[in-house]
């Protein structure tokens, strides 16, 4: 991955931060965590945190319409609030990279003169296109701003380094992928008494066996419409979770072209047609996917593999200093380059 890349995703979360609220003060150069005797500092972490933080703001805010409370709520009902999930979740990341970095030589991975020089630039950018305040709010120390893109390079490059190793052939046998239509039936009643609703569902099961037996006659979609059903569409594979079991297993065991009896799941009738056997383009995005799933496997191995090796140490004390007590605005202001200005709103 290529730091220039790296640094203009960086740069377009925050382009344009516009601030409200006040700062709480930390100590950037107390000690937040240890990797192998070495001091991370709280201003890193603060730093890496406002950062996400603020490429959030916008999005949390409309989405969970907790206003300034955002980060202060324990929206998932895990006893934690958002800022210290976010927080915690930045000292995971800093023990993986840090871990990563520890074996760079290994891999002969290093990041290279010109990319540092890159991301000074970079650095020196985002400090000029943002506002004052956005930068002290979010501690954006040049020096940290250049460790984060550098960790971000390693982080990159040993993960593309790792991964290389794997072996990216895949048979169509084993990415073999279908293609089917459905129409799915609800069981469900508008009574609470037992005796209706039994009622009810042996009308609703004989309903859908006459469906079935008219799309049999002649198509599924015909028969669809006289019902007022609607027609999906989908890919299988022969071990797929996203179906029922009971509808993976007559699709395997379908010919092509051929509709289906009527399937009884627990919740659903199904009435199911083969349309392709082996559907090419799905069956080779398959392919990727089995191949993205032995890359992640095998990076997720050996990072913890190494990470018991390792002595990474978290002061709680410390990260716990870390507020998000303002929130951050993206701005846009248009203008004949189409370039990005950062504002503040107090």
């Amino acid at each position: 991955m290529k730091v220039k890349r790296l640094t203009a995703l960086l740069l377009s979360g925050v382009m344009a931060a516009a601030m409200m609220g006040g700062c709480g003060g930390i100590n950037k150069g107390k000690s937040a965590a240890s990797f192998e005797g070495t001091d991370v500092e709280l201003g890193l972490v603060n730093f890496i945190a406002r950062f996400q933080q603020a490429s959030y703001d916008d999005i949390y805010k409309m989405y969970f319409n907790k206003g300034d409370d955002l980060w202060t709520a324990d929206l998932y009902g895990n006893g934690s609030t958002m800022k210290d999930d976010l927080v915690n979740g930045v000292m995971d990341s800093l023990e993986n990279i840090y871990t990563l970095e520890h074996h760079m030589e290994e891999y002969n991975v290093t990041v290279s003169e010109q990319e540092l020089a890159d991301i000074k630039a970079a650095a020196e950018q985002f400090l000029a296109t943002n506002s004052k305040k956005a930068i002290d709010f979010m501690g954006a120390d040049q020096e940290y701003i250049e460790e984060y893109l550098r960790l971000s390079t390693i982080a990159a490059k040993m993960r593309k380094a790792i991964v290389a190793e794997v072996d990216r052939e895949v048979s169509d046998e084993e990415a073999k992928t279908g293609a089917f239509s459905y129409v799915r039936v609800e069981k469900a009643s508008d009574s609470d008494d037992a005796d209706t609703v039994s009622a009810d569902m042996d009308a609703l099961k004989e309903k859908v066996e006459q469906f079935a037996a008219e799309a049999k006659a002649g198509t599924l979609e015909e028969a669809a419409a006289d019902y007022e059903y609607t027609v999906n569409t989908a890919n299988f594979t022969a071990e797929d979770d996203a179906f029922e079991e009971a509808v993976i297993t007559a699709l395997n065991e379908a010919k092509e072209g051929a509709v289906s009896d009527v399937i009884d799941t627990d919740t659903y009738y199904y009435v199911v047609r083969l349309d392709q056997e082996m559907d090419r383009e799905a069956t080779d995005a398959t392919k990727e996917t089995i191949v993205t799933e032995r890359e992640n496997a095998l990076y997720d191995e050996t990072l913890e593999g190494w990470k018991e090796d390792i002595t990474w140490t978290v002061d709680e004390k410390a990260i716990g200093k870390i507020a998000f007590d303002n929130l951050f605005t993206t701005t846009v202001e248009s203008s004949e380059s189409g370039s990005e200005t950062a504002t503040t709103e107090e």
